[in-house]
């Protein structure tokens, strides 16, 4: 079962915990929100890439030569 250590600041004490079923629903649910976030920015990312590529093969040049225009 998964721990959680909590830390008392004015003792220095440290304690190490088990997590409640309540915090461990809320961890996964917490981790499942985190995945689907970053497959989400993956496909903006990946939205974004075509569209450069659709652009820079509409004007007719390469990465390269736009990053030369731009610098």
């Amino acid at each position: 079962m998964p721990h959680k250590v909590i830390v008392d600041c004015s003792t220095g004490e440290i304690t190490e915990v088990e997590l409640t079923a309540e915090e461990i629903k809320d961890m996964e649910a917490a981790q499942k929100a985190a995945e689907a976030e970053r497959k989400a920015q993956e496909v903006i990312a990946a939205a974004k890439e075509t569209a450069k590529t659709a652009l820079l093969d509409k004007l007719g040049i390469t990465a390269e030569e736009a990053k030369l225009l731009l610098s």
